[in-house]
């Protein structure tokens, strides 16, 4: 799944489709095409050195790359994926599947045991791998292989569930930390299997957060994480783990110009993933909240040249049909202009705040939607021709073909 994708690739080898994010389209409330970036920087820590005792952390609760390859090697797997044929050549016979090495970890040893990957690993332009095989490491060079099974897979967040018949295997799974207090500078590792070479650790640091990812889906996966540590295709999926041995996020992709590592590597973050493998486990698939609106970005100079009474917020440009917003009474744009190059719609609502919370930005209203569930009732406030008020909106749930 080599990537093309000159700009971001995703990290599995073998067949991977390009994921190139142009426009920005709101119907669901996802993504925006302006990537933002907050970044906290503090001193960097440093790994435990390799001379610790291998007995778990260190004094300073640090753990040397050495100790965590020790501890958790044999939790991570290889995930190999068979696609089935993408139709018939030009004398009509069938065109064979394809191919793709991956990485995985494992999180549950009970009953069956369930692994975490990259929704890319084992599907491919929305078509499931037809055969899914899970190798695990032993001791030395020893390796399991057994057949996996897909549990459910979410395209938005780049993430899947695989599982495994645990009956006869001595199953690592890995602790899961905390994303959100991911620091920038701090020590990280990764583990996978980068150009099918099996087991590789590479070490780097956390080189930013809060970055804005885009996946195969063409949504956006807020608050990834940057790494300098070598991801390449096949490290799709594996561990990105920090010096204490907790896993904060699922390596997912790379920024190159050339396909291979260029010391940008990202991570969809852990709290993300634990939504999505909590949802899998009990219904087999995600939900997200849904407003139904097509957004753009009111910047200062926008609102002076559309002539609108506020500075800045999420300009509605459509709103679909029968959607949340629609039954709100939420108000879309009438005209289309052009600006420097760039179409807006205009006339329609602006949102400024949601649940009191303001708003500047689409991606702004995108990331506050997030944090919702299906069914909950948000207050909307939005600027009409000039006045302001306060709408309730019953967040749905976001259409599967979306």
């Amino acid at each position: 799944m080599h990537s093309s994708r000159s700009f971001v690739a995703g990290a599995v080898g073998g067949i991977v489709g390009a994921a190139l994010l142009f426009l920005v389209l709101f119907l669901l409330g996802v993504t925006d095409v302006k990537k933002e970036t907050t970044v906290r920087v503090t001193a960097p820590a440093a790994f435990a050195s390799p001379g610790t005792s291998s007995g778990g952390a260190s004094s300073g609760g640090t753990l040397s790359p050495t100790q965590i390859y020790d501890n958790e090697a044999t939790g991570v797997v290889e995930i190999t994926s068979t696609f089935p044929s993408s139709g018939t050549d030009a004398l009509g016979q069938p065109l064979s599947g394809g191919v793709g090495v991956g990485s995985g970890f494992v999180v549950s040893q009970s009953g069956k045991s369930y692994i975490l990957t990259n929704a890319h690993v084992v599907s491919d332009q929305g078509k499931r791998a037809s055969k899914i095989t899970v190798m695990f490491k032993g001791s030395g060079s020893q390796t399991r292989s057994v057949k996996g099974t897909i549990k459910g897979i979410d395209t938005q967040s780049d993430v899947a569930v695989v599982t495994v018949d645990a009956a006869g295997l001595r199953l690592n799974p890995l602790p899961m930390g905390d994303s959100n207090t991911v620091q920038v500078g701090e020590p990280v590792v990764a583990i996978g299997n980068p150009l099918a070479l099996e087991f590789t650790l590479t070490s780097g640091i956390v080189s930013a957060i809060h970055r804005d990812l885009s996946p195969q889906s063409g949504t956006n996966i807020f608050n990834g994480i940057q790494t300098d540590a070598a991801i390449n295709p096949g490290n799709s999926g594996g561990p990105l783990i920090d010096a204490a041995g907790n896993v904060i996020g699922i390596n997912e992709s790379i920024e190159s110009t050339t396909g291979g590592n260029q010391g940008l590597g990202f991570a969809v973050p852990i709290d993300t993933a634990k939504n999505s493998l909590s949802q899998i486990v009990t219904t087999g698939h995600v939900a997200y909240p849904w407003m139904g609106v097509t957004l753009q970005t009111l910047t200062p100079d926008l609102a002076k040249t559309f002539k609108y009474s506020v500075s800045q917020g999420a300009l509605v440009a459509a709103v679909k049909a029968g959607s949340p917003a629609a039954k709100a009474g939420i108000h879309g744009g009438s005209s289309t202009v052009t600006v420097q190059g760039e179409r807006f719609t205009v006339g329609g609502d602006v949102i400024t705040a949601l649940n009191g919370k303001t708003v500047t930005s689409a991606e702004d209203l995108v990331k506050a939607i997030a944090a919702y569930k299906p069914g909950d009732v948000v207050t909307a406030t939005i600027n009409r021709h000039g006045t302001s008020s306060d709408v309730k909106v019953t967040l749905g749930t976001r259409p599967q073909n979306m």
